[in-house]
């Protein structure tokens, strides 16, 4: 089944890091995929990611985590976006 075929935009909504605290944001998927370089955003329980051309911008950080704990919680390295934002919550 391919789920992504004809896709405009894709977006994964995931977890960060999995049980063991490791980083689920990989430089390399290592499951077999429906459709390669199709992701444009990935939402977590911490931050919000684009996938761009020159590699994946933090756009968003969830209250309670800094920049850095996104980063050492990120396998690829982060681009900060012009536009981050830093959410509150209420």
């Amino acid at each position: 089944m391919d789920l992504v075929h004809g896709a405009k935009k894709v977006v994964v909504i995931m977890e960060h890091v999995n049980k063991a605290g490791e980083p689920k944001v990989l430089k390399k998927c290592s499951l077999p995929l429906t459709g390669q370089k199709v992701v444009n955003r990935i939402i977590t329980d911490r931050a919000v990611i684009d996938v761009t051309e020159k590699g994946l911008e933090l756009v968003e950080v969830v209250e309670g985590f800094s920049i850095e704990d996104i980063q050492n919680c990120t396998e690829p390295e982060l681009i900060l976006s012009d536009e981050l934002f830093m959410k509150k919550e209420k």
